[in-house]
């Protein structure tokens, strides 16, 4: 007994479902198409004196962007990170 060949259709679906999927993935290793320009505008991060739990997450939020934007590199954002991470106070 022979085996059932493919119809044309479903040839039709699994060559568009492999085109939308190479599509997706040249977009996500595209990058963000709106890279936010006022990265740098924010305030340098603080190297010492008390700030709020709430100071210290926005100064690591605009870490994370400048890192996104590639405005410093792995080794900066994390030592920068660590150190932030290192501030905020625990209850």
């Amino acid at each position: 007994m022979g085996t059932q060949r493919t119809s044309f259709e479903k040839l039709q679906r699994d060559r568009a479902k492999k085109a939308k999927a190479a599509a997706k993935r040249e977009k996500r290793l595209a990058g963000p198409e709106d890279i936010d320009e006022t990265v740098d505008d924010a305030p340098p991060v603080d190297s010492g004196g008390e700030l709020s739990a709430g100071e210290l997450l926005s100064q690591i939020e605009h870490l994370h962007k400048q890192f996104e934007s590639k405005a410093i590199d792995f080794e900066t954002f994390e030592e920068r990170k660590e150190e932030l991470l290192g501030r905020l106070p625990i209850d």
